[in-house]
């Protein structure tokens, strides 16, 4: 059965562990109530999941515990920063700061990470940017992994690539968070771990033969997963992650043609102000309206209502926030030997 804990208490467990683990204070936070935010949204593969990762990432040394990004460019609605592979949480945190008060100014802001590691659930930056009238995108590759096969093709060579934005209504927020390809390297892994299958046919074996079975890709040599569209359109995905390249790794001067430096993230991210377009309340009464528009739409057989990206997120997070979050049962036995090993007491364990 789920554990339900306070987010509040989850992120004060989360920091402890990070801090002791060496991190400084404000990137532990930062990087807690980023895995926090995912699991009230209901991103389990994406939020707490992630934090035995991450501790063992940062006692092998793979990520940085202090100190702050190195300036490559500064231009006033441009930035590029090397992460210095930076808890990837914190520094995206960072960046929407900067990019939000320059697009405020400035009518729009994009900034590029390169080095940054790993940037957990993408979805979970997105609330705070709609709740300024702010228009955001939010992408991310990561050059040392290769998960996810070209269209026609049978090799490894990119990762899902996310891709993540948001803007206000009238009422509540757009937010969509989808992948470039079927699916996410931490879903495959967990239904393979639980001897489960996906939905459908979602990867290729080593041979090229699509398969419901995500052990293809724990396999000697690998399979992959499918591009978003899978077998008969992941022409599509493929665009999509030929794009998340370009504007990640590509335009931060860092990627897969340098050498790997292990699980990190190039990432690129845009704000733009609707004020310094046709106005706020001009885009909340465009958007609002589309929104109204497609709620009301006839759904079609075996389909309750027309849903908008992210609201069922944020009901879920209103409910986890009132009830606690129900994290899944994978997450907290995983916690438990950082625990003994760092000493916390003050444990939901």
């Amino acid at each position: 059965m789920a554990s339900r804990v306070p987010a509040a208490e989850l992120i004060a467990f989360a920091c402890e562990l990070l801090g002791r683990a060496g991190l400084e204070n404000d990137k532990a936070r930062a990087v807690a109530e980023t895995l926090v935010e995912a699991d009230l949204l209901g991103h389990t593969t994406h939020g707490l999941a992630l934090l035995a990762p991450y501790l063992e990432e940062i006692e092998r040394g793979g990520m940085t515990k202090a100190g702050a990004p190195k300036v490559v460019a500064d231009f006033p609605a441009v930035v590029t920063w090397d992460g210095r592979r930076l808890p990837g949480p914190w520094l995206v945190a960072r960046a929407l700061e900067l990019a939000m008060e320059r697009a405020e100014r400035n009518g729009l802001c994009a900034v590029t990470i390169r080095r940054s590691h790993h940037i957990a659930c993408l979805a979970a930056y997105l609330r705070p940017v709609a709740e300024r009238n702010l228009v955001a995108i939010l992408t991310c590759s990561d050059p040392a992994v290769a998960t996810v096969a070209p269209f026609g093709g049978r090799k490894g060579l990119f990762t899902p690539n996310p891709i993540a934005a948001a803007w206000p209504t009238d009422g509540e927020p757009v937010m969509l968070d989808f992948s470039a390809s079927i699916t996410t390297n931490a879903l495959t892994k967990r239904l393979q771990s639980a001897g489960q299958k996906f939905p459908g046919a979602w990867a290729l074996d080593s041979e090229g033969r699509a398969t419901d079975d995500p052990a293809a890709l724990f396999a000697e040599p690998a399979g992959t997963l499918l591009p978003a569209g899978g077998i008969d359109h992941g022409h599509k995905g493929f665009a999509l992650a030929l794009l998340v390249e370009a504007l990640t790794s590509a335009m931060s001067g860092h990627g897969r043609a340098d050498p790997s430096e292990g699980w990190g993230a190039s990432v690129f991210l845009q704000v733009f102000n609707p004020a310094c377009f046709g106005g706020v309340d001009a885009f909340r009464r465009e958007a609002g309206h589309l929104a109204a528009a497609c709620r009301e739409n006839p759904p079609r057989p075996g389909v309750e209502r027309v849903r908008l990206p992210g609201e069922t997120g944020l009901r879920r997070r209103r409910e986890q926030l009132a009830a606690g979050v129900e994290l899944h049962p994978a997450i907290l036995p995983a916690l438990r030997p950082w625990v003994r090993k760092l000493g916390v007491e003050n444990s939901p364990l």
